[in-house]
């Protein structure tokens, strides 16, 4: 299938411009792992162990540009064959420990406690929860039962942003509500040593597993601290969108197998960014009166090292431009949805300041956005 360049000037990214009166804050972010944690040659020697057919491959574990990850199981767990009852047995345990994790550290860091919550927006991939998992988290922890709950699952790699962006609308749209945003995703459990392809081969080079919490709310008077673009003190987010490229199912997503998910990943996806990134990305920034220049900061969720590659060349960047993208992927790996949220805690926590552009990819094949001040 061939991927056309998308440069009209008429291009429209869907979601309406976001309120200026109302910015959202980001009151806290809190992230956490499982608590193995794997150095790159480790993975690599079990992978060459399921996959030896692939020996020829094994310099791509060299390449990815990852050096460690975190996965909730062991290694020799890894090596045998599951069906979806155990998969999702163990997706579920380990997903509820670490949105229990990081839903505590963001709430206490917020100042708040676990009756301020107003409403709960949950993102997942990786694993299926019925009744969803933010209702089995709420029988772990004392929420109020009237809590908003918005579960959110199929977005891919781009669920950081875009369920940030989802919880941020529910924000603006109930001014000094509290709205807790968490985002989980086990991508090693979708490791399946029968499937004997090159592409969950470069799965398994490439993703962990993380958890990520973020708690916002809106002002309920529009009062404001005279500092940066929107005047207020902490982090807010102050626009975002998105945009879906038509015909490109075939890019990145799962195939749905007896044993679990199977890994849909095109080698054209490097091909669909470089045409088409630069032009949505600015569509995205001139539906809000800004341009590229206008950014301190860039925050991309590193897909892997040819997405990052791709974002720098075509958005003219430096590779110090995406230096906490660079980083989390070789601390962490591909967590996919909760990495683009371990990049901007990692901004965060360093002390950034100014506009930032937080940018995903997911199947859709779709991109995120959100333009924030730190």
């Amino acid at each position: 299938m061939t991927l056309l360049p998308i440069n009209k000037p008429e291009l429209r990214l869907g979601l309406p411009r976001a309120s200026a009166a109302l910015p959202v804050e980001i009151l806290s972010i809190a992230t956490a792992n499982p608590s193995r944690r794997y150095a790159q040659e480790d993975v690599l020697a079990n992978a060459a162990e399921v996959f030896p057919q692939f020996s020829r491959l094994n310099s791509l574990f060299a390449h990815t540009g990852v050096a460690h990850r975190y996965m909730c199981q062991p290694m020799s767990w890894y090596r045998e064959r599951h069906s979806w009852e155990e998969r999702t047995a163990a997706y579920q345990s380990s997903a509820l420990d670490l949105m229990e994790r990081v839903a505590l550290e963001a709430i206490s860091r917020a100042g708040l406690k676990l009756s301020d919550i107003d409403a709960l927006v949950t993102n997942t991939i990786t694993g299926l929860a019925i009744p969803s998992l933010d209702a089995l988290l709420m029988n772990r922890l004392d929420f109020s039962p009237t809590v908003e709950r918005l579960p959110i699952f199929g977005l891919g790699c781009g669920g950081g942003v875009a369920g940030l962006s989802r919880a941020a609308r529910l924000a603006q749209a109930q001014p000094g509500r509290n709205v807790l945003f968490i985002t989980v995703d086990l991508c090693s459990l979708c490791i399946r040593p029968n499937d004997a392809s090159a592409t969950m081969f470069v799965a398994s080079a490439l993703f962990g597993d993380g958890a990520a919490a973020v708690v916002l709310r809106a002002s309920d008077d529009g009062s404001r601290a005279p500092s940066g673009r929107t005047g207020m003190q902490r982090p807010a987010l102050i626009a975002s969108g998105e945009h879906l490229w038509r015909d490109t199912r075939h890019i990145m997503g799962w195939d749905v197998k007896e044993d679990g998910f199977g890994v849909v990943l095109s080698p054209e996806l490097p091909a669909l960014m470089r045409a088409n990134l630069a032009p949505v990305a600015n569509a995205f920034l001139e539906r809000h009166d800004l341009k590229l220049s206008d950014f301190k900061g860039y925050l991309f969720h590193p897909g892997g090292r040819k997405v990052l590659e791709t974002a720098e060349d075509v958005l003219t960047l430096d590779r110090s431009d995406l230096a906490h993208s660079w980083a989390v992927l070789r601390d962490f790996g591909n967590m996919s949805s909760a990495t683009a949220l371990f990049i901007l805690a990692r901004a965060i926590r360093q002390n950034d300041k100014g506009l930032h552009l937080l940018a995903a990819f997911g199947p859709g094949f779709s991109a995120y956005f959100a333009a924030l001040d730190l």
